[in-house]
């Protein structure tokens, strides 16, 4: 809803343009509180049994502050310095100067809601944070439909960080009711290092999309809107699908062991129920991704910018598959136990983007930088599942995913397409996908749909 708001009221022009230079930062420090709750819920079970939960608590909201607050106070007293950077300067720096010193200290409240909604979970408590988080959702909305027509691109950071506050305060409070908050104890570093063993290489993931916005933004203002749109789309399409399968298997997986070969089965049979509903979706924003943008983001998405956003979403089907498959396999790493050369990776994969976004740029444009996000997280990728001795069949099974269920796509949308175009022949596309996957029935969808019965 926010983005459509962002879109009507300002299009891709530079202040768009802007907003995604510092959102990029925002949802890239906002992952650390998704990664954070893998490493800190097991401790905080243990310590509430313990019965020293506050401690620990504590302890961890310490470690916090250390990386944090300086990352606070640099986004405000050095907000134009870093906006420069991100979006190349001019009135775009602007935007996301006006920004930086709302958005970093919101996402420093998400972060530290993470850790509240934790601790409760310890009380078998996940019902307030559910609250705090929807009702901070809401309110960012409002602030930002109340002050965007009077104060222009700053009510965005106004409404992140009303939702930030929300998210945070309603959890903390209920959790010093129950007496979950207390003094830091002295393992405040080994606890910043179990931080950093856990989100870094989710960080970089995102870092990725930052890095490729900024390639992006060098095209102009209008293609760097486009590009964050279409990945937004993207990601959330990743998200839906193997980030929630990821999620409901998680725990079944820790009971029951996790061998290669189990790890192998767990990741193409999830590739496959995710990749089925990806291709689907690629293929309806191939045929009417302009009429979809015009609705959803407004006028100025009509036409050729529209078309773009809808090709730009193809494009960036590649990257889907890879994620999808990261999405699934980053969390058996702390099933196996912890990996202490995760940041060294994490760092490594921010190094080889930077040349592989500008060589990809250079050689294809938008469709190159949507490519280079691809290269590098499958480079990840394949390093994860070296780690875990399930690269081959691994790969293997995920290339048979992608190709058959984007095949399938291909025929079933591009007939309709041929013949009618537009949301006529995207509709009449995505009824023949359906009806050939459901009477076809490849063997690997049978088998991944019968695996992930059994887990549950």
């Amino acid at each position: 809803m926010a983005g459509a708001i962002l879109s009507r009221k300002f299009g891709h022009g530079v202040k768009a343009a802007g907003f995604f230079g510092a959102y990029g930062v925002y949802v890239a420090l906002v992952l650390v509180a998704n990664a954070l709750r893998v490493v800190v819920l097991p401790r905080f079970a243990r310590a509430r049994e313990a019965g020293h939960l506050g401690r620990e608590v504590g302890t961890w909201a310490a470690a916090l502050a250390v990386p944090l607050v300086p990352a606070t106070v640099v986004a405000i007293l050095w907000a134009g310095t870093i906006a420069t950077a991100l979006t190349g300067g001019g009135a775009k720096a602007d935007a996301a100067a006006t920004l930086l010193p709302w958005v970093v200290p919101a996402a420093v409240a998400q972060i530290c809601a993470g850790i509240a909604a934790s601790a409760l979970a310890s009380f078998d408590d996940y019902r307030t944070a559910a609250a705090g988080f929807t009702l901070g959702a809401i309110a960012s909305l409002v602030v930002i439909v109340v002050f965007v027509d009077a104060h222009g691109i700053v009510a965005f950071g106004w409404g992140l960080a009303a939702s930030g506050a929300i998210a945070l305060g309603i959890p903390l409070a209920v959790l010093a009711m129950r007496g979950g908050i207390g003094l830091p104890g002295p393992e405040v570093f080994p606890r910043l290092w179990e931080l950093v063993e856990g989100v870094a290489l989710p960080f970089a993931m995102q870092g990725l999309f930052v890095i490729a916005n900024r390639f992006a933004i060098g095209l102009g203002s209008r293609q760097g809107s486009t590009f964050a749109y279409a990945y937004l789309i993207a990601a959330l399409l990743v998200a839906v699908t193997a980030s929630s399968l990821g999620l409901v298997s998680s725990v079944p997986l820790t009971r029951d062991g996790l061998t290669p070969e189990r790890t192998t089965r767990h990741v193409v049979a999830t590739s496959w129920l995710s990749l089925a509903v990806v291709a689907a979706a690629a293929g309806v924003f191939a045929l009417a991704g302009e009429r979809i943008a015009h609705t959803a983001l407004g006028a100025r998405y009509a036409g050729s910018t529209g078309s773009e956003l809808g090709r730009l979403v193809v494009y960036l089907a590649p990257w889907m598959v890879v994620s999808v498959a990261f999405s699934v396999v980053f969390p058996l790493l702390f099933v196996r136990g912890r990996a202490r050369w995760l940041p060294l990776l994490a760092v490594a994969a921010l190094l080889v983007h930077v040349p592989v976004e500008w060589a990809s740029r250079a050689l294809l444009g938008l469709a190159g930088i949507a490519a280079g996000m691809a290269l590098t997280t499958g480079l990840v990728l394949v390093v994860l599942l070296s780690a875990l001795g399930a690269l081959v069949p691994t790969l293997r099974g995920i290339a048979v995913a992608a190709l058959t269920c984007g095949a399938l796509a291909a025929v079933a949308f591009g007939v309709p397409g041929a013949l009618f175009g537009g949301v006529a022949a995207a509709l009449v596309g995505l009824v023949l996908y359906a009806g050939i996957l459901l009477a076809w029935k490849p063997a690997g969808l049978r088998t991944a749909w019968t695996y992930m019965r059994g887990l549950q």
